[in-house]
């Protein structure tokens, strides 16, 4: 397999789900083998199906180039959020600081190693200068959902710090005051899914560093699919991440 290149910013990207071509929600599919990794008896099937959001993790981490004892500031305990902590946590960096509104997520967030900021008690920009002495953190990263937590995130970061972007904002656009970003001399990148890291995340994972089904709260036979996606959208009974479980066909 190659291993030049940027092929996550490919023109002719292809990515299941992503029109023209069809989802994951099936018991086969046929895809090109260059595409596909040997998963180890060590890694199960939810943890298997987790490799691509921490794939994405994964490369948001690579971006952020950290260094042991960086501090940081998570702007999101989605499943992504929850990832990039494990991974910034076995970097060495820290402290970690973690901001959602989900008593749920900020819990799991805090089993982690993160410090939990609940942004819906305190102002999260706030209580990250307070805890750093009105410094700063040294890295941010984004991954909500890019409104004005992109904002909140340049604010948290430390003068010739470093942002980096990793949620998807609905109206495609970028919002952050210019003059937050040039006064402090912001190092900004922006982070699309993943590149030449499955190899190293497929290791993580067999090893036991890293946990991919801790943050798996729901399963789902393929038959109750709708009902999955509805409560996920509504953010109901504490879901974090829904694995929709597909039966393996019979052998022979």
């Amino acid at each position: 397999m190659c291993e030049q290149g940027h092929p996550n910013l490919c023109h002719r990207l292809h990515f299941c789900g992503t029109y023209p071509d069809p989802g994951s929600l099936a018991e086969y599919m046929i895809m090109p083998a260059h595409c596909c990794f040997p998963v180890p008896d060590a890694i199960d099937d939810s943890a298997a199906a987790m490799l691509e959001p921490f794939g994405v993790a994964l490369h948001a981490v690579d971006l952020a180039r950290l260094r042991v004892a960086d501090s940081v500031a998570i702007l999101g305990a989605g499943p992504i959020g929850l990832y990039i902590l494990q991974l910034v946590k076995l970097s060495g960096a820290g402290p970690i600081y973690v901001v959602d509104q989900f008593p749920w997520r900020l819990a799991l967030a805090a089993r982690y190693g993160g410090i939990p900021v609940n942004f819906a008690e305190t102002d999260p920009v706030q209580a990250v200068r307070a805890a750093t002495g009105g410094r700063g953190v040294d890295v941010a990263i984004e991954a909500a959902w890019a409104d004005h937590s992109i904002q909140q995130a340049a604010e948290m970061a430390r003068l010739g710090g470093r942002l980096v972007l990793v949620g998807i904002p609905g109206p495609d656009k970028l919002e952050m005051k210019h003059s937050t970003a040039r006064r402090k001399g912001l190092t900004i990148r922006l982070s699309r899914r993943m590149k030449h890291v499955y190899p190293r995340a497929i290791q993580l994972a067999a090893s036991g560093a890293v946990d991919l089904n801790g943050i798996v709260s729901h399963h789902f036979p393929l038959a109750e699919t709708p009902a999955a996606y509805a409560l996920n959208c509504a953010y109901r009974d504490e879901v974090v991440k829904i694995i929709i479980d597909v039966p393996r066909p019979a052998a022979g």
